[in-house]
């Protein structure tokens, strides 16, 4: 019989009994906490927390912070637990809070009137290129369909060190960035602010336990360091990234704004919705190699409002499980080195994009470079992102009458100063 829950949560909501995602609010009065997501409501782990409702070593303060970097230091075996607490409190069944007017007062808020901030302190941040599609479209603009993928692409997890400062919360509004750009007609560059500015649709995952300097991460206890995930919108100024990113990766082009949502679904909520992975051809290094690796079946859409649409308008319909390489191979490829992954490091997965065009998860390969403008329903075209337009990514899982879902992470842009 599914899992029910005294609170009453409509069938279309991303936040159900199974799901209970993590995250940080702030209350109209009082500091910022740890709480979860259930239905139209938060439920505040500090209260729960002051009246001995978990027992997770000595710390009695463990959610009475703004960060979850505490929790996501202590590993799986706390998770669960803390997981099957607040599945058992919540439960229909279950008359401690149900039945509790007083303490239902004191541990529910209502989400819209709570503030929402970064999950966690992300201490470091890095972007992989793990879409073959997308990987594949780009290369083929840059260098025709016969090179499209370099020559590495399908032996190791390709990324980039990302900007963790600049990394904000869904609902930042996003500022158009400055930045060298060299037109096609001219013979030197200029500093100004981009004309290609761009969205991409992403996943990222939290880090908990982190490893030792020095000491890599065995691909099978990869999945031991991964909380939780959040959606992801990775901001870009194509035109100051065409310049810029020879020899070396993206650095101005992508710095400026980093958007993430604030609920962390764990990867417990996810586990219903396991897959295979794709099949890898060539085989992956040894270390790259785990029996029976996994992705999820995460439906994913990006919505575009402009100052004229009445409704927001779907333009990438997608799914993670397109993804080439999996979140246990990155993490696995990144630590080989000893690098030394820390609690509430981010890892996202690159621009998400599928086989048809519909799936295409960023500006550039949906008008193909601005070639073949985006059409809106009320005439409207797009090359690139305008001011005023706001990008809303959302995405969830679904199955057996409840979706899992992450909320969503939306930015409007600012021009530029």
């Amino acid at each position: 019989m599914p899992l029910k829950s005294f609170i009453d949560v409509p069938r279309e909501s991303h936040f159900p009994i199974q799901n209970l995602p993590f995250g940080i609010f702030r209350p109209r009065t009082g500091a910022a906490r740890v709480g979860v997501a259930i239905g139209e409501y938060v439920v505040d782990l500090a209260a729960l927390e002051q009246k001995e409702h978990f027992a997770l070593g000595q710390d009695r303060q463990l959610f009475s912070t703004d960060s979850l970097n505490a929790f996501l230091a202590l590993g799986r075996p706390a998770w669960r637990e803390t997981r099957a607490i607040l599945q058992h409190l919540l439960a229909a069944d279950t008359p401690t809070l149900r039945d509790d007017s007083a303490l239902r007062d004191r541990v529910f808020y209502a989400q819209k009137d709570v503030t929402m901030q970064l999950p966690a302190r992300i201490g470091d941040y890095t972007d992989f290129y793990s879409s073959y599609h997308h990987a594949h479209n780009v290369g083929t603009m840059l260098r025709g369909p016969e090179n499209a993928l370099m020559p590495n692409w399908k032996w190791l997890p390709v990324a980039y060190h990302g900007r963790a400062s600049s990394i904000v919360v869904s609902g930042t509004e996003v500022r158009r960035p400055h930045g060298q750009i060299k037109p096609p007609d001219t013979s030197a560059p200029v500093l100004g602010p981009t004309k290609s500015l761009d969205y991409e649709l992403e996943m990222a995952f939290l880090i908990g336990p982190g490893n030792s300097l020095g000491e890599p991460v065995a691909i099978d206890r990869a999945i031991d360091h991964i909380f939780g995930f959040v959606l992801m919108n990775d901001w870009s100024a194509r035109d100051i990234q065409a310049w810029e990113y020879q020899p070396l990766g993206p650095f101005l082009a992508k710095n400026f704004c980093t958007s993430i949502s604030p609920w962390v679904v764990t990867l417990e909520a996810l586990e219903p919705f396991r897959k295979p992975l794709l099949p890898q051809d060539p085989a992956p290094l040894p270390y790259l190699h785990l029996t029976n690796d996994f992705t999820y079946d995460i439906h994913l859409e990006a919505r575009l409002q402009t100052a004229k649409l009445n409704v927001p308008h779907i333009i990438t319909r997608t799914n993670f499980q397109s993804l080439y390489w999996s979140i246990s191979q990155q993490l696995a490829h990144h630590a080989v080195s000893g690098c030394n992954l820390q609690p509430g490091d981010l890892l996202a997965s690159g621009t998400i994009s599928g086989a048809a065009e519909e799936s295409r998860g960023c500006m550039l390969e949906l008008t193909w470079r601005g070639a073949n403008p985006l059409k809106l329903p009320n005439g409207e075209t797009r090359k690139w992102l305008e001011d005023g337009d706001e990008l809303t990514i959302t995405g969830w899982c679904e199955e057996d009458g409840y979706r899992v879902g992450f909320g969503e992470v939306a930015g409007r842009v600012l021009p530029p100063l």
